[in-house]
């Protein structure tokens, strides 16, 4: 097959290049600059994009041989990534951009280029499997990645080729070093590729106009005051800015965000618990249930799974939790696995709208 490698300068990516390479497809690599202004360099193991990444994307295509591209998509990047991200902060909802970029840039931009220049796959780096037309988890637990692609669609999923998902990270490491590709022991990258600082705070409030509010405790009593609702998230302990300790000592937790009425609330964190959960926006990679759906549910890409009861509705699905689960909030995605013993294969995912506690 003709294979286009997205190649970000990492290690993942450059091994995954390799493997296709070897595995007899004509490989073609891409890097893709996100950034309008790149940094020059990366910060450490933050961020990425920057033009040191795209140099050792380079590299890596020049010694496995095979052509590379740089593919300026920073346009489509801020208005399909960016710019939901920042609306969706503004309207008191956590979103998760990784799912986003996966959904809109790399199998839908990158993938509708890729077909209409002919190629037949695009090829990443992500930990994850596709064995019998089927998503499933990556056979090293602590890098699978398997959440954030559940967004996919089916046909987005055909087009696309995921070679390192059988093997652990200290192996893919060791292959890197063996192949003599310079990006061996280059730092993974973590947060928020588009916020290198890591200062999402800071990155908001460049683009999001102040509008104080009060911070309320479950009583109805206000203890503080904030410059606006997307300061926080659900679940935040650290960082409220409340001059008092509650009267009975302790912590107090973001628990809700009302954007409308500029309100945060806060309070103790037995009541971030929720047991249910609506969701909109489905995506189903088996056929959709008719009926009550047995399952298991992830809400936090390195999250622990929890049984549920999903119903599929015209407006969305319902989501009953068997456990508690804590922290949950608006925005984030709800992904769906087979309640199997390995619960492995991702059944489908759905945007997190409102949560019951």
């Amino acid at each position: 097959m003709r294979v286009l490698a997205a190649m970000s300068g990492g290690v993942d990516s450059a091994v995954a290049a390799a493997r296709l390479r070897d595995a007899g497809h004509e490989v073609t690599g891409v890097h893709l600059a996100l950034a309008a202004k790149p940094a020059t360099m990366r910060e450490g193991a933050r961020g990425c994009c920057s033009v040191e990444d795209s140099r050792d994307a380079r590299r890596c295509a020049d010694v496995l041989d095979i052509p590379f591209y740089v593919w300026d998509l920073a346009t489509r990047f801020r208005d399909d990534v960016v710019e939901p991200f920042v609306a969706e902060y503004a309207a008191g909802r956590t979103p998760n951009p990784c799912l986003r970029c996966n959904e809109k840039i790399k199998f839908s931009a990158v993938l509708e280029r890729a077909r209409a220049l002919g190629f037949d796959a695009v090829g990443t780096g992500h930990y994850a499997r596709l064995e019998d037309g089927l998503l499933r988890r990556a056979v090293d637990p602590d890098k699978d990645q398997s959440y954030v692609l559940g967004v996919l669609r089916p046909d987005q999923l055909e087009g696309a080729l995921f070679p390192l998902g059988d093997s652990p990270k200290a192996q893919v490491r060791a292959e890197a070093a063996m192949r003599g590709l310079v990006v061996a022991e280059k730092p993974d990258s973590h947060d928020i590729c588009f916020i290198p600082s890591g200062d999402t705070q800071a990155f908001l409030a460049e683009r999001i106009d102040e509008a104080p509010g009060e911070m309320v405790d479950p009583s109805g009593a206000v203890v503080g005051h904030h410059r606006g609702v997307h300061d926080f998230t659900v679940g935040q302990r650290h960082g409220l800015g409340i001059p008092r300790p509650a009267p009975d000592g302790r912590p107090r937790y973001v628990l809700g965000l009302e954007p409308v009425s500029r309100t945060v609330r806060v309070g103790p964190a037995e009541e971030l618990d929720v047991t249910a959960l609506t969701a909109s926006d489905p995506v189903w990679l088996v056929d959709p249930p008719v009926g009550p759906l047995a399952c298991a549910v992830q809400v936090r890409a390195h999250g622990g799974l929890v049984a549920a009861t999903v119903r599929a509705g015209d407006d969305g699905v319902d989501v009953v939790l068997e456990q508690p689960l804590r922290g949950v909030a608006p925005g984030q995605a709800a992904v769906f696995y087979r309640p199997d013993p390995d619960g492995d294969v991702v059944l489908g995912s759905a945007t997190i709208a409102a949560t019951t506690r």
